[in-house]
């Protein structure tokens, strides 16, 4: 009999794919993938070590894993990821129960070490591999979405981030391994693809031949059966015209980008080693307003930067209240070790970084509840997930604008429709992050059909944009 694995994965959708690959290349070695931690032989945590709360999230989730060996039905417990890679030596020597620990640059090699009596215990390599087309993977998504990761490693030196340690550098893929991989998710019926690096719009710079993320972009529009591309981590420091295009003309980019801003002050961003000024930004976005009408913004933000003053952050709260961001998330500044800034002078309080971040938040509130209230009555292409959390008689989905895992939900209480359909919604009601409406027109094309949705639904989540809500935080550059 097949030996049991069971994978839990923590952080953002770029570590998501680390975790699809560990599980393809398990499969591919003749393990059985589990749902419950409770039936595996085999446990896999996969690490996020970005800021501090992301670490102690991570060694919370070892230790109650760890239960499970200490009661028998675990056999072996392996841990991999960033927060490894970080502190390999000192989780060996905390944690004993632990079997393996793998680095960012290991994680292809899970199969052969969790089979190999001999293997050894610490495997953390600098890291400098980058999965292909052909390397085995998992979607754990629904089938109709997935990630498509376009490149791994970084080669910014932002004062605050710890990924270019964790991540090593830029290494991006050959466009054509990356059009065989969405080829090859389109063909398990993936319709719609979330772009992710660590800085997406820096793909291509390590390539031959100049090739940038502009010239990738339509290739991937070309690959049959793809309805949707979004775009996440666009660093804005490198911007060209011809992206701006691309995403104004190419029908199935959707209208929406992320992108880490982080600050508004020219001193933060001085200090933050962002490489552009407001001025910058600012012609940016509304460069982008311009040339892509409707577009959704998406930005983080941090705040409690060592030496923000008031006036800095009196700045930071007229730029939101400027800018109106469609989606917008807020970091607490973490002094990480190994960072410019965790050695700057003028650290501030843990409760003033608070107060800060709720008042950004209290602001952005109000702003979407206003960009939510602007689409009633508006009719949105709907991508169907399947049937809501609080009740099979109410579909959930998402409309163009709402990225997976981290945006908000449309919900639909009038009509049927498939998982992984498409299709347009009549938006009723709005809350502060989530939609309700009703279908009014349908294009099938595959899935299984629900019970047609109840004309009673719950009243739209008010819950916080990112935190809450179980929605993950994304890391940002």
């Amino acid at each position: 009999m097949s030996t049991r694995v069971y994978m839990h994965t923590l952080g953002c959708p770029k570590n998501r794919v680390d975790s699809e690959v560990m599980l393809g290349t398990l499969t591919e070695a003749g393990y059985r993938l589990v749902q419950d931690p409770a039936k595996a032989e085999v446990i896999v945590v996969n690490t996020c070590g970005f800021i501090e709360s992301a670490k102690v999230e991570s060694v919370d989730a070892i230790v109650e894993l760890a239960q499970l060996k200490a009661a028998g039905s675990c056999k072996k417990l392996v841990v991999t990821g960033c927060l490894v890679q970080r502190h390999a030596e000192e989780l060996a020597r905390e944690l004993p129960e632990v079997d393996h620990f793998l680095g960012t640059g290991a994680y292809q090699e899970i199969a052969r070490v969790v089979s190999d009596a001999q293997a050894k215990r610490l495997v953390a390599p600098d890291p400098d591999f980058v999965h292909s087309a052909s390397t085995p993977r998992i979607n754990s998504l629904p089938s109709h979405t997935a990630y498509l990761k376009i490149a791994e490693g970084c080669d910014n030196a932002c004062a605050f981030c710890i990924i270019p340690k964790l991540r090593g550098p830029q290494r991006s893929r050959p466009v054509a391994d990356l059009v065989a991989e969405a080829q090859a998710l389109a063909a398990q019926g993936t319709v719609e693809l979330s772009l992710v690096a660590q800085d997406l719009t820096a793909y291509g710079q390590d390539l031959p031949g100049k090739v940038r993320l502009h010239h990738l972009l339509p290739e991937l529009c070309r690959v049959e059966g793809v309805r949707w591309i979004r775009l996440h981590y666009a660093y804005p420091r490198d911007f060209p015209d011809a992206l701006v295009d691309v995403i104004a003309s190419e029908p199935k980019i959707v209208k929406y980008l992320d992108m880490p801003l982080q600050h508004s002050s020219d001193r933060l961003l001085r200090a933050m080693r962002r490489g552009r000024d407001s001025s910058f930004l600012r012609a940016l976005l509304a460069k982008l307003r311009d040339r892509v009408p409707g577009i959704a913004l998406r930005t983080s933000l941090i705040v409690g930067l060592p030496g923000e003053t008031e006036a800095d952050f009196e700045d930071l709260l007229s730029f939101v209240r400027e800018q109106r961001f469609e989606r917008l998330g807020v970091f607490e500044f973490s002094p990480e070790d190994g960072t410019a800034a965790a050695g700057m002078a003028g650290q501030l309080p843990a409760a003033e970084k608070r107060a800060r971040y709720q008042a950004v938040m209290e602001i952005q509130q109000e702003i979407s509840r206003a960009h939510q209230r602007a689409a009633v009555g508006r009719r949105l292409e709907v991508l169907v997930e399947g049937a809501s959390e609080e009740t099979e008689h109410l579909l959930a989905g998402r409309h163009a604008q709402q990225a997976p895992e981290i945006d908000g939900i449309t919900y639909v209480n009038d009509g049927v429709a498939y998982p992984g359909e498409i299709v347009t919604v009549e938006i009723t009601d709005a809350g502060d992050y989530d939609l309700v409406g009703r279908v009014v027109a349908r294009d099938a094309r595959r899935g299984k059909r629900l019970p047609k949705a109840n004309r009673t639904a719950p009243a739209p989540s008010h819950g916080a944009a990112w935190r809450g809500g179980g929605r993950r935080l994304p890391v940002v550059g």
